[in-house]
Parts: structure tokens; C-alpha cells; sequence
């Protein structure tokens, strides 16, 4: 009898033992429930900042005759952002060079020359590409590269409002996924905020031939992992 109480005893711890540890296991699998999950956020906004960097080039047999042409064409230039409106201070010259080139005995000389405008003003920048035509119609001669560009430097006033959208985003997610399986959408136990890209709004980000555009889209994606109920 002493022998079948000790092995019932035995029994028993085994079994309350197998119990507690078995329904530990259930608690931490419980526990460890959980759902990763991307949100996305995305904001149309309007650049705040151009800057076009103009190069323009002059070559003659003199040097003299050369560097008279972009005194000119430099004069040229800065008539014509002041006939739109824009302060002298806006456009700053940025460098200059002269080349050579000597060939059957007859040397050439190219001067070279780069002015940059930065302005807030992206009505008044965008009139001035539209009209960029009339340097060319004052002598100018444009060298490939120059181009505006637009620039919104405003993201750090957007991006607590849209690391909170992509999140709301991502349980939204989450909740129909839980929603799916039977379970709920408990609290977030690790995140991953992506970098923020600005793009031209309408896909076309300039390039050779093509203008920049001052309308963009600021977007981010987080990666939310939440804990399932």
C-alpha cells in the first residue's frame, strides 16, 4: 500500500507538473502572439526653395574678344532676372574658367562661366524657366546642366504628423489581420521608421530635356510590430 500511495503521489506530481508547465507554454505562446505590418503615409506638398545654376560659355580667337562676350552675356543675365523681379542678391556668380584649343596653328578660347539663382519666390522661378528662351534670344548661350531645381525643406514640420498617420496606418492593418484570425491588436512592442523620400509629385523628376517640378510628394513607411491579444 506504502508503494501504490508513493506511486500515486508520483502520479499525481507528474501530472499537476505537466499541467503548470503545459499551460506556461500556452501563457508564453500567448504571449509571443504578434503581427508585423507596414503603414504607409504620403503628403502632397509644394517646394519652397528653386535654385538654377546657369552656364553659359563664349569662344573666339581672342581672348579679349571672348571675355568682352560673357561681360555681356553676365549683364544679359542679370536683366533679365531683374526684369522679373528678382533682387540682385538672388543670383550669385559661382566660378569661371578659360580653356584652350589650338588646331592647324589657329587657338581658340573658350570662357566658361556659372551663375546661380536661389530664391523662395517659386511663382516667380517658375516664370522665369517658362521665359528662359528670351537669354537665348539675347545672345546667351546655355550650356547643358542648366536647369531648375526645386527643393522643399520643410520636412521636419511635417514628419511627427506623418510618423503618426503611417502608424495609424499600420494598425488599421494589423486590426484586419487580427480581425481575420480571431485575435486582437494590442500594443506595439517594436517599430521601424523609413527614411523619407521626396519625389516630383506626378513621377517626372526632370533630368536632361525635362524640367524639375516644384509639386512633390513626401512619403515614409513604418514597420509596426504589434502584440496580438
Amino acid at each position: 500500500m506504502r508503494w501504490f500511495g508513493t506511486a500515486l503521489i508520483a502520479a499525481f506530481g507528474l501530472t499537476s507538473g505537466g499541467y503548470l508547465l503545459g499551460n506556461g507554454l500556452l501563457r508564453a505562446k500567448d504571449a509571443d502572439r504578434a503581427v508585423t505590418v507596414r503603414g504607409l503615409a504620403e503628403r502632397d506638398v509644394v517646394a519652397d526653395l528653386a535654385t538654377w545654376t546657369i552656364s553659359y560659355s563664349a569662344t573666339s580667337t581672342s581672348l579679349a574678344e571672348a571675355q568682352a562676350k560673357m561681360r555681356s552675356d553676365t549683364k544679359a543675365i542679370e536683366d533679365f532676372f531683374g526684369s522679373l523681379g528678382f533682387p540682385k542678391d538672388a543670383l550669385q556668380p559661382t566660378g569661371a574658367n578659360v580653356l584652350s584649343f589650338t588646331n592647324d596653328g589657329i587657338t581658340q578660347y573658350t570662357v566658361r562661366q556659372r551663375m546661380a539663382l536661389r530664391s523662395n519666390d517659386i511663382e516667380r522661378a517658375q516664370k522665369a524657366v517658362a521665359q528662359q528662351f528670351d537669354l537665348v534670344g539675347r545672345g546667351v548661350f546655355l550650356e547643358e546642366g542648366s536647369a531648375m531645381s526645386y527643393s522643399f525643406t520643410r520636412l521636419n514640420d511635417i514628419k511627427p504628423d506623418m510618423v503618426a498617420e503611417a502608424t495609424r496606418d499600420a494598425r488599421a492593418a494589423a486590426e484586419q489581420f487580427a480581425k481575420d484570425s480571431g485575435a486582437g491588436v494590442g500594443e506595439i512592442k517594436d517599430a521601424t521608421q523609413g527614411y523619407f523620400s521626396i519625389e516630383a509629385r506626378d513621377g517626372d523628376s526632370g533630368g536632361w530635356g525635362v524640367s524639375d517640378t516644384p509639386y512633390k510628394k513626401v512619403r515614409v513607411v513604418t514597420t509596426v510590430n504589434f502584440a496580438l491579444d
